[in-house]
């Protein structure tokens, strides 16, 4: 009897309660890798659009080249002075990067949750709201990694490369895709029509334009220096830059931890926002 009393006193907590005292995970799991290989069976026969975001700044990066190449000095960047081409180029494949990360994070994001309701079918598995999220960043970085690659090879190609160090550009490039990508997953969980991406297409353009992409930072007067050093792309494109000419230095640490913390604020956002879409 003792021991059958010793046994009743114990408070053992049922599942339920187990389930509302444990944190929502805000990271996916292995799943996550499902969602991506659903995301290429979609693709495998369209892969045109999976490309298509390449093709606006190689086009600026050609334009570059034939043109204002003749029309605009050397440039300096710190201690080195480049080709105006060798100049643009790294900054042209931040945007590579950030257009590739940006349009399944958003449109693609949007239209499932909305319209296809795709996200309903998958959470009827053993997935998870965390492995939605997770795989959905995954694919962007994937689509991303394959602009940011054919983009270096380009540059490459038309000799718009600075240094031998512009390998690492790569990871710089995927690490900017990861900030845009899960940042625009964040923005699009609060979109409420088609006629809300209107915004992010207007904040593309200017971060596009006036990021040191096509001129240094010092053309701009004081108080717009300062806006644009807080924007996304401006850090990514002074990470792409500096890992193409071999400057690293603490600046560098800067950008990269910049863009990892934007990265992991939106993963935790989107994850926190489709729980409450789709778990109401």
């Amino acid at each position: 009897m003792s021991g059958t009393a010793d046994r009743t006193d114990v408070a053992v907590p049922s599942v339920g309660t187990a389930m509302r005292i444990t944190p929502p995970a805000l990271f996916g799991t292995r799943r996550a890798a499902h969602l991506v290989e659903r995301n290429l069976y979609v693709y495998r026969r369209g892969w045109i659009f999976l490309v298509s975001g390449f093709f606006e700044p190689f086009f600026y990066l050609l334009s570059i080249g034939i043109g204002l190449r003749s029309l605009v000095g050397p440039i300096h960047v710190g201690t080195h002075v480049v080709a105006y081409p060798v100049f643009a180029a790294p900054g042209l494949l931040a945007s590579s990067a950030m257009n590739g990360a940006l349009f399944d994070s958003t449109f693609n994001l949007f239209h499932k949750l909305k319209f296809v309701h795709t996200y309903e079918s998958v959470l009827s598995t053993p997935l998870t709201v965390a492995d939605v999220a997770t795989g959905e960043l995954g694919w962007s970085l994937m689509r991303a990694g394959l602009y940011a690659g054919s983009f270096m090879v380009v540059m490459a190609a038309l000799g718009y490369v600075g240094t031998a160090w512009v390998v690492w550009s790569y990871p710089g490039a995927l690490l900017v895709a990861f900030a845009f990508s899960a940042s625009g997953m964040a923005a699009t969980t609060y979109m409420r029509s088609w006629q809300d991406f209107d915004m992010i297409l207007l904040a593309i353009l200017p971060l596009f334009l006036f990021s040191a992409t096509f001129y240094p930072l010092t053309v701009y007067p004081g108080w717009l220096q300062l806006v644009v050093r807080c924007t996304p792309l401006y850090q990514g494109v002074a990470l792409l830059r500096g890992a193409d000419l071999g400057i690293f230095d603490w600046a560098m640490v800067g950008h990269a931890a910049y863009l990892a913390a934007v990265g992991v604020v939106g993963l935790v956002v989107t994850s926190r926002r489709l729980r409450a879409l789709l778990l109401p």
